[in-house]
């Protein structure tokens, strides 16, 4: 991933894309609220298809080393206690 960097002095250290001040999670937060990768694009003419990609990359890998705590078993855990 050579466009995802982090720079302690930036963002307090969140992943962003190289050469700018945009988050990873800022980039998730634009796709989320229903904007195309065109349209943001469009609006932020500096990034590049391949930094959209890359954010989502990014955050695909980084949920797949996350654990996952089911709120389901936490309640089968506090009922069981």
């Amino acid at each position: 991933m050579s466009r995802i960097i982090f720079n302690p002095n930036i963002l307090g250290g969140k992943p962003i894309i190289k050469g700018t001040r945009i988050s990873v999670d800022f980039i998730l937060e634009l796709l989320s609220s229903g904007m195309s990768v065109d349209e943001i694009l469009k609006e932020y003419k500096h990034l590049k298809r391949e930094d959209i990609l890359e954010a989502l990359d990014y955050a695909a890998k980084s949920i797949k080393r996350e654990d996952i705590i089911s709120p389901i078993s936490m309640t089968k855990r506090n009922l069981n206690a």
